[in-house]
């Protein structure tokens, strides 16, 4: 198994799934408990998703569990909330603050070294080799980093998580004309939305998102009740409801796409 896929494309914008792969080396899946087997904390189905949402995009999707490694954290290991209930960047409990792996079988600091060069790294290697291909190409890039998350998770967060979740770091990470895309389409789903909520945008769209560089980021946090039939085991693909959402999230990317055309996300310094 390959630890991550690129499919290169013609056009400005780029997909970053970092979340959606369920592969661990058998040495690993030996070393986790019942619960930890589960793979409950998934970005179950991400992929088909976003499926021919726009022609011509690079998707940089990696195929190892986060359960492995998260390659949406730090690498350095620095909460990106400071105070707040989150998982580490080799977790050792899942989304509930249960513990995944087996007694005496947590990583150790140099597995954790060792996980993050071989998976974490080259990850974000080929992130960052197309997102300047695609700059090269056209002047800037625009990299959507696409994830879900269970609706309800009392360890992380308080009450029902909106559908819609838009990090741009307090719009830090992308020009102006791509939050107010983002967020005015979202709102028109009539689902829940929130902006820099709960979920401001992850490691990634914090290291990438350069605006004035010409490199724009945004995450987009989905709540998993709008495109699965159950938020548990098997966790089945709804097509009716997921229909729904490919709405939206089309009309994201080719909002996208014509502020691109249009010029608006050239950089404003070199």
């Amino acid at each position: 198994m390959k630890p991550f896929e690129v499919i290169q494309g013609s056009g400005a914008i780029i997909l970053g799934q970092p979340h959606g792969g369920t592969w661990l080396p058998d040495t690993l899946l030996a070393r986790l408990n019942e619960n930890g087997r589960k793979l409950a904390d998934t970005d179950w189905h991400i992929g088909r998703l976003y499926d021919g949402l726009l022609p011509n995009i690079t998707i940089v999707r990696s195929n190892v569990h986060r359960y492995a490694i998260d390659a949406n954290r730090d690498p350095a290991g620095t909460s990106l909330y400071s105070g707040q209930n989150t998982t580490e960047l080799c977790p050792t409990t899942d989304f509930d603050g249960l513990p995944i792996w087996q007694s005496g079988q947590e990583p150790s600091a140099d597995e954790i070294e060792s996980r993050r060069q071989q998976w974490h790294e080259t990850y974000h290697a080929a992130l960052a080799s197309e997102v300047e291909r695609v700059k090269t190409t056209h002047g800037f890039a625009v990299l959507d980093d696409c994830h879900s998350i269970r609706s309800e998770i009392p360890f992380l967060f308080e009450g029902l998580l909106p559908v819609f979740s838009i990090g741009t770091n307090g719009g830090q990470t992308c020009a102006p004309a791509i939050e107010t895309a983002t967020h005015r389409l979202c709102k028109a789903s009539n689902d829940s939305v929130a902006l820099n909520g709960r979920f401001k945008g992850g490691w990634t769209t914090r290291h990438y998102g350069r605006p004035g560089e010409g490199v724009h980021a945004i995450q987009m946090e989905l709540a998993q009740r709008a495109y699965l039939a159950h938020e548990a085991a098997p966790w089945a693909y709804d097509t009716e409801r997921a229909g729904r959402l490919r709405i939206s999230l089309s009309a994201i990317l080719h909002d996208i796409r014509q502020l691109a055309l249009d010029g608006t996300l050239k950089p404003t310094h070199s």
